[in-house]
């Protein structure tokens, strides 16, 4: 997974080789730079970010290492939603993370609806060693779609467990499935810790390129550019026009 300088592969759908060089990895920053540089103001935001797939994923001890930097083998299955909030600083910007962890297990899934709500980033965990765990990802999917209220929701996948060797699930198999169907992608494990930080980096980024998620003030001329052209053509837009 990590490459021979010890940074950790990151991908996204639309690229074969990754982000793997400094110079494409710098280049993810350079909206950022532009948002600043139109007057977006991060201060004080606070994005929400859920974590959803099938149970012993390994959802709950990607939270624990990312948030508290531990790794406990022996974690109890969440019961319901788990919490955390964490503060991190993405390329100067300030933010705070506001991460829910679902219950995998069928008999929570009624209860995980109301936590898509206005969420601005989902991560959809899969077991790399576990084959029904991958193959599970679709009916997440049509979940997301069908609770999500951000059209624009920022999705990523990430296999885990990387660290054990009965691989069910080969790298490349990820990320077939996320090029498909519009996703970030990483492996990681949250034992070594490998790629976990990484991936919350990349999400947080893409969301902060995407201002009608988080920017109060693209969302209010979204509306008005909706507005706008609902009066010209009705057929046009339905809802939103985001413009990133």
């Amino acid at each position: 997974m990590a490459s021979s300088g010890g940074r950790a592969r990151r991908d996204h759908p639309g690229s074969i080789r990754g982000f793997d060089e400094p110079s494409a990895a710098e280049k993810t920053r350079w909206p950022l730079r532009a948002a600043a540089a139109r007057g977006m103001d991060t201060a004080g935001l606070t994005l929400k970010l859920l974590l959803v797939g099938d149970s012993a994923v390994g959802k709950s001890s990607l939270l624990l290492r990312f948030t508290d930097g531990a790794f406990e083998p022996c974690l109890k299955p969440t019961v319901g939603v788990d919490f955390k909030v964490k503060k991190m600083v993405v390329d100067g910007h300030s933010v705070q993370l506001a991460i829910w962890d679902t219950a995998g297990q069928e008999r929570f899934r009624t209860l995980t609806p109301s936590y898509y709500r206005g969420a601005q980033g989902v991560v959809l965990v899969y077991d790399v060693t576990r084959k029904d765990t991958f193959a599970g990802l679709e009916s997440w999917l049509n979940e997301l779609d069908m609770y999500t209220t951000k059209s624009n929701t920022v999705k990523m996948l990430v296999g885990n467990k990387t660290d054990k060797p009965d691989r069910e699930v080969e790298r490349k198999e990820g990320l077939q499935f996320a090029r498909k169907r519009s996703l970030l992608f990483i492996e990681t494990s949250a034992k070594t810790q490998d790629g976990v930080q990484h991936a919350f980096e990349e999400l947080v980024i893409k969301i902060l390129q995407t201002p009608g998620l988080w920017d109060k003030s693209a969302q209010k001329r979204g509306v008005q550019l909706t507005e706008s052209a609902a009066q010209r053509d009705k057929g046009l837009c339905s809802a939103y026009c985001p413009l990133s």
